[in-house]
């Protein structure tokens, strides 16, 4: 190991939860963290701008990271806000199928979640459904008390408090432009931050940049390492006005990769519906509120809750997931990229953390922070 000190013993990009959880899992390891993000404020992105479930693992193909680490996940995430006082409800979802089509569909994912270790499960008729959520159309269901809402607000200023507290730092408006090694075998880490160009030094790099991981890799000098490609796919939400019809989520059978304009409370309560899925060109968070996509919203929203009133949804906000997978392929799961894929010893990349990732953040920062103590011990 060099003798040169560097400005961080362990540096991390991205400043959303899977960041800050990493910050904070090196951090609780006896690393020295800096965290760099270039927004101004932490969880701009990805990290708040979805359903903000505690997902219980019921969807995902058994062994696959997503799985694994949403299992996990769920449980540490649960601890951390019980001890943190970060608000978080496990208010139960309804999986519902709402033809008799979609039974082989419902009995399938009941047996994937079983596999995954989720074991509490409740199958019910449409009647015992109905019993649960008066207003729910369908006929059959299961019902999944582990699944909850967090505040993913709390959450970022809970994680960011761990770091700041113990000696960590947190750096905003600061963007990664360029990585490079130096002749003394750290990374050096090009920076723009208030018009002002330098750079940072580290032994330890985590890329936890979400969107902006493949184009920062892709124009930093490492060799013959080729950066996974990010797709991005927008989603809308829409809340909902006036009095809010259920007590619990209602998920409706999945398409593939994409879960269904499912129906969320907020920890306040709060009604929404989404998020659709729209696959982009360039990143953008505009709302396209058109009347096609009202129509698409409320005729899928129906199958579930035939009462849906005219004119009840609002035009709320947008997430855009961060796809390593292009339209009309099988998703992906989540991958993590050390020095066996990039042959850069100190480096962990992350791509493709979107849902379940606020789930799995905890269970994720465990495992790179093993990843990084394995890659200090070579």
């Amino acid at each position: 190991m060099t003798d040169v000190t560097p400005d961080a013993d362990a540096l991390v990009i991205g400043g959303g939860v899977i960041g800050l959880a990493i910050a904070r899992e090196l951090q609780t390891r006896g690393r020295e963290v800096l965290l760099i993000e270039r927004n101004d404020r932490l969880g701009a992105e990805t990290t708040s701008r979805n359903s903000e479930v505690i997902h219980a693992g019921l969807y995902y193909p058994p062994g696959s990271m997503r799985a694994r680490l949403c299992v996990a996940g769920k449980e540490l995430l649960y601890k951390f806000c019980e001890e943190n006082g970060v608000a978080a409800k496990r208010v139960g979802k309804l999986l519902v199928a709402t033809a008799d089509a979609e039974l082989p569909r419902l009995k399938t994912i009941a047996e994937t979640a079983a596999k995954n270790g989720v074991g509490d499960l409740v199958a019910m008729t449409a009647d015992e459904a109905r019993a649960l959520e008066p207003e729910v159309a369908c006929v059959a269901a299961y019902f999944s008390p582990s699944t909850g809402v967090i505040d993913s607000h709390g959450l970022v200023q809970a994680l960011e408090g761990h770091i700041t507290t113990n000696g960590g730092m947190v750096v905003l408006n600061t963007n990664a432009t360029r990585i490079s090694r130096t002749a003394d075998d750290l990374f050096s880490i090009e920076i723009e931050s208030g018009g002002e160009h330098s750079e940072l030094t580290c032994r330890s790099l985590v890329v936890a940049a979400g969107h902006g991981a493949t184009a920062l890799l892709s124009a930093s000098g490492l060799g013959d390492y080729k950066p996974l490609q990010t797709y991005p796919a927008r989603g809308h939400y829409y809340s909902l006005s006036g009095r809010t019809p259920f007590k619990h989520l209602v998920y409706p059978m999945p398409q593939g990769g994409w879960l269904g304009l499912h129906f969320t409370l907020d920890i306040a309560g709060r009604g929404k519906f989404g998020p659709d899925i729209e696959w982009q060109d360039t990143l953008s968070y505009d709302f396209d509120d058109s009347a096609e996509r009202r129509a698409i919203f409320e005729r899928e929203i129906r199958r579930y809750w035939p009462g849906l009133p005219d004119g009840a949804l609002s035009p709320d906000y947008t997430g855009v997931r961060p796809k390593i997978y292009r339209e009309g392929e099988p998703a992906a799961d989540f991958t993590i990229h050390g020095r066996a894929e990039h042959g850069v010893d100190g480096l962990i990349a992350l791509y493709g953390i979107e849902s379940p990732g606020l789930t799995s953040s905890l269970a994720i920062a465990a495992l790179v922070g093993d990843m990084v103590e394995a890659e200090q011990s070579r």
